[in-house]
C-alpha cells in the first residue's frame, strides 16, 4: 500500500505552521525567513513556496490556525448589562494579547500589512472585520442613542486598546481594559 499524499501534505502544513509560530517567538519576524521554517518543519523551502507566496502569508495562516476557536463564529454574550458583557470581552482579549504565541504571530502580521495592501484585506476580511461586526450587532441591542455610528463607536473602543498594545505604551491588563470602558460608556451614553 503506497503512502496517501494528501494525509502527507497535511502533516507537511502543519509542521510548517508549528514551526513558523515556534520560530516568530524564538527569534522575532524580522530574523524569522523560510529557509529557517522549512528546516525546522523538515520540508524543502520550495513545498512553502508551493502553498504561500511569502512569510508573512505563512504567518496569517499559522496566525488564523493557532486562533481558529476563536474565529469559528464570534457572538458577544448578551446578559443585557452591556458594561459586563464588554467587559468580559475586552478582558478575554487581554488574556489573548499578552498570549506570546498570539503575540508574536500577531505583532508579525500587523508590520507586514504596512507594506503589503492583500494581506492587509485579508487581515481585515478573515479576522478583524467579524470580530468588529459581532461587536456592533451587541451594541444594536443595547439601546444606545439614536443615530450613533457604529463603526466609529467600535474603532474608539478598540483603537487605543491596540495603540498600548502595538506601540507598548503602556501594560495591557484588564484595570486598563476597565478604565478603558468606562470611559466610553460615558461618551457613547452621552
Amino acid at each position: 500500500m503506497s503512502p496517501n499524499p494528501a494525509r502527507r501534505s497535511e502533516r507537511s502544513r502543519t509542521a510548517i505552521l508549528t514551526a513558523a509560530l515556534e520560530l516568530v517567538q524564538e527569534v522575532g519576524y524580522a530574523k524569522l525567513t523560510v529557509e529557517a521554517i522549512a528546516a525546522r518543519a523538515g520540508v524543502g523551502k520550495q513545498t512553502i513556496y508551493r502553498w504561500w507566496p511569502s512569510k508573512a502569508a505563512v504567518m496569517f495562516d499559522a496566525f488564523q490556525r493557532h486562533n481558529a476557536a476563536a474565529q469559528e463564529q464570534v457572538v458577544l454574550p448578551d446578559t443585557g448589562d452591556l458594561a459586563a458583557d464588554l467587559r468580559l470581552v475586552l478582558h478575554e482579549t487581554v488574556a489573548e494579547f499578552n498570549d506570546p504565541a498570539f503575540a508574536s504571530a500577531y505583532r508579525a502580521l500587523n508590520t507586514e500589512v504596512q507594506d503589503d495592501p492583500v494581506l492587509a484585506e485579508q487581515l481585515l476580511e478573515r479576522l478583524l472585520r467579524p470580530a468588529l461586526e459581532a461587536v456592533k450587532a451587541r451594541l444594536r441591542t443595547a439601546g444606545l442613542p439614536a443615530g450613533l455610528d457604529l463603526d466609529v463607536a467600535v474603532e474608539a473602543l478598540y483603537g487605543p486598546f491596540y495603540y498600548r498594545w502595538l506601540l507598548r505604551t503602556g501594560p495591557l491588563t484588564t484595570g486598563y481594559a476597565d478604565r478603558l470602558l468606562e470611559l466610553w460608556l460615558r461618551g457613547v451614553r452621552a
